[in-house]
């Protein structure tokens, strides 16, 4: 198998003993996720949607996750004018797979809801409804979010990753970049409000069976660039990504593949990773040459009793610098909003 394997085929994503058919990447989902076929406790099972919309003054995330022993119920606000960020999470205890997450991107949406939050994630006509409510976000305040995303571009990242030290272990991963968006968020007196013309959204739609311990990099950005919608997803370090790697770039929705990436994260005297500094950012084949300007490090952990823990470093800025396409041309990036991450979860 070659290294970033297009996958061609659909049908199941496990075959009948709980391995993954057919690593590698594709630009829409392929194969049926299948939960009858996964050869693993409920406890390792890991199903999430994320969801991101910004524009040059906000960005707000919104996270529904079934982790097994744990649910996460999250939004975050990010003020890039003020350069600060407020996250919230409920936490639900033991859900198993039962917080109804779809075993499609495509189709099939999320109500969920407690005495604290309410969610509603839902398919419409051409595009995304989201519909998110958090009593007590950020002291007594609460949270209201109401949010439109459509024109989903024609090529989508997907990759489906196995793990070396468990063959039953899988990673299935559809990222959805450049969406259209448009709506509103309330926080206690604030409203901000999307506009359509100058405001993105991103899905990040993953299902699986996860290893243990697990570190990632990942990077997110979409903008407008002379009239182009651009965007980049960046990432490595998740699994065994021999068979393909999920770097791509999308112009105008059309993907074009990259292969091995480098964040470039400056470590600082004690070698640690100074997340704040600019990051230079490449490639193993010249394609890139970017630096990444750092603005807030979005900061979350979690230590339950030592078992479960997660270090999330989400850093967002602003991407420069340049990106060789397939065809040979050169696109230039003066500058796109967007977050690059560093994670380590045990869990």
């Amino acid at each position: 198998m070659s290294r970033n394997h297009l996958i061609q085929e659909s049908g199941h994503l496990l075959d009948e003993s709980g391995r993954l058919r057919e690593p590698g990447y594709a630009l829409r989902p392929p194969f049926a996720y299948d939960h009858d076929r996964i050869a693993a406790h409920p406890l390792r099972i890991k199903d999430w949607d994320y969801y991101l919309v910004n524009d040059e003054a906000y960005a707000v995330a919104l996270t529904f996750s079934d982790l097994g022993y744990i649910g996460l119920v999250s939004a975050s606000v990010i003020d890039f004018e003020r350069g600060s960020y407020q996250t919230t999470s409920e936490l639900v205890m033991l859900p198993m797979g039962r917080m109804g997450l779809p075993t499609r991107s495509d189709e099939g949406d999320v109500v969920w809801q407690n005495k604290r939050c309410r969610v509603e994630f839902a398919h419409t006509d051409g595009g995304r409804r989201l519909s998110f409510y958090m009593a007590r976000f950020c002291g007594n305040d609460e949270i209201d979010v109401e949010l439109l995303l459509d024109r989903e571009p024609r090529d989508t990242m997907v990759i489906c990753t196995p793990w070396r030290k468990n063959e039953k272990a899988f990673y299935y991963n559809q990222k959805i970049l450049g969406m259209r968006a448009q709506g509103a968020f309330r926080w206690g007196a604030k409203l901000h409000e999307f506009d359509v013309g100058d405001s993105f959204g991103l899905l990040d739609w993953g299902r699986g069976v996860w290893t243990y311990d697990n570190v990632w990099y990942w990077a997110a950005v979409q903008g407008r660039i002379d009239g182009h919608v651009v965007a980049l997803n960046l990432g490595y370090g998740f699994g065994d990504t021999s068979a393909a790697s999920e770097n791509m770039v999308f112009v105008d929705g059309v993907a074009h593949k990259l292969d091995e990436v480098d964040m470039g994260i400056p470590v600082d005297e004690y070698g640690d990773y100074d997340y704040l500094a600019t990051w230079n950012v490449t490639d193993n084949e010249g394609r890139l040459s970017l630096v990444f300007e750092p603005q807030i490090d979005r900061v979350d952990y979690i230590n339950m009793g030592g078992i479960v823990t997660s270090d999330q470093h989400q850093v967002f800025g602003v991407l420069r610098g340049s990106v060789i396409l397939d065809d040979g041309s050169v696109l230039t990036i003066p500058g796109i909003r967007g977050a690059c991450e560093h994670i380590h979860n045990r869990y």
